[in-house]
């Protein structure tokens, strides 16, 4: 299985490589700069203007959507594509949103599947409409079922366990893992793996992802009420800076590993307030959507056969590797 998800991201970069060595216009000027598009400047496609919808979960304020966003941006700019882009953590809210995309007979949707359930009969009517649907960071178990085309993103429960064997070697014994939003498969599914491999205790803290001194009050006073809590998993950049407070303010001596990385955690990295980070590469997701359904309908191509999702992680930053990452977090790639 390793092997067929190898293929299926070397596939996709291939082809979106290739395409867009020969779908480039020679003589239109239509150039992006590096400052625009945070990336390498490219040529934009000459081919037919389509219209593509990204609907995702995200809460206000969480700036990892950013990174996703900024991908999607990237790959819509070059790909000729109308990004239209909408958000809400309700899951009915989130569903509304697919039928506004299927209202305005968009060419393609890429979506998060944070609560599949809530989501299905919105993709159905999506798929009945003739719209190809592809998942993207939330849904890894669902998105077959629910007959999405492709799905990018990170394996969590796999995720979640290669973390708790980072904790063992480190000689960890008492960690909290501090979810943001209850509910959200894919955040259980971390702390699940994470308390699969882990040989010390792993204990849950539901926290309000959409209230941040409240995140802060929470974790410290949970430090404060169990003083063997030696590590705090946080499940967010932002989640594991402001837990680095919380530990100072509890007087705690416990250390902070997060999943996900953006610029001012890869400075925490580097101050070592921050022990190390689980990447699933968000702006490489937001790209990889879009170019997705863009080769879809100019081509019919499509990554893992409807089979296989494709990996953007997990990857590890740690003091050892964080000057190398560090450059392309500043321009908001990783």
């Amino acid at each position: 299985m390793r092997r067929n998800h190898r293929a299926a991201i070397l596939t996709a970069t291939v082809l979106a490589g290739t395409l867009l060595a020969a779908g480039c216009s020679s003589g239109s000027g239509g150039k992006q700069s590096e400052e625009d598009t945070g990336a390498a400047s490219a040529g934009k496609a000459d081919t037919p203007r389509m219209k593509v919808a990204m609907i995702t979960h995200a809460a206000p304020g969480d700036t990892f959507w950013d990174l996703i966003r900024k991908g999607a941006e990237t790959a819509a700019a070059k790909d000729n594509v109308e990004l239209v882009y909408s958000s809400n953590p309700d899951s009915a809210k989130q569903a509304n949103l697919i039928q506004n995309a299927i209202d305005q007979k968009v060419d393609g949707i890429a979506v998060t599947l944070a609560k599949p359930d809530a989501m299905k009969a919105a993709v159905a009517k999506a798929k009945k409409a003739g719209i190809p649907v592809v998942g993207f960071n939330g849904g890894l178990d669902a998105w077959k079922d629910q007959g999405l085309l492709e799905y990018f993103g990170q394996d969590e429960t796999v995720a979640g366990a290669a973390f708790g064997e980072r904790l063992n070697e480190l000689g960890a014994k008492n960690n909290i893992c501090v979810i943001q939003e209850q509910g959200h498969v894919a955040l259980e599914a971390r702390c699940a793996g994470v308390k699969k491999t882990f040989k010390g205790k792993t204990t849950n803290l539901y926290v309000n992802g959409t209230n941040m001194p409240s995140v802060k009050s929470t974790i410290t006073a949970k430090l404060k009420q169990d003083t063997s809590v030696d590590y705090v998993v946080t499940l967010g950049a932002p989640f594991a800076l402001t837990a680095v407070q919380s530990a100072s303010d509890a007087g705690s001596k416990a250390k902070v590993a997060t999943f996900d990385l953006n610029k001012d955690l890869v400075g925490a990295i580097e101050d070592g307030d921050i022990q190390f980070a689980v990447d699933q590469q968000p702006y490489l997701q937001g790209y990889l959507s879009v170019d997705s359904l863009w080769l879809y309908k100019t081509n019919g191509n499509f990554s893992g056969g409807g089979q296989e999702p494709v990996l953007t992680g997990p990857a590890f930053v740690d003091k050892s590797n964080v000057e190398a990452i560090a450059k392309f977090a500043a321009k908001g790639t990783r």
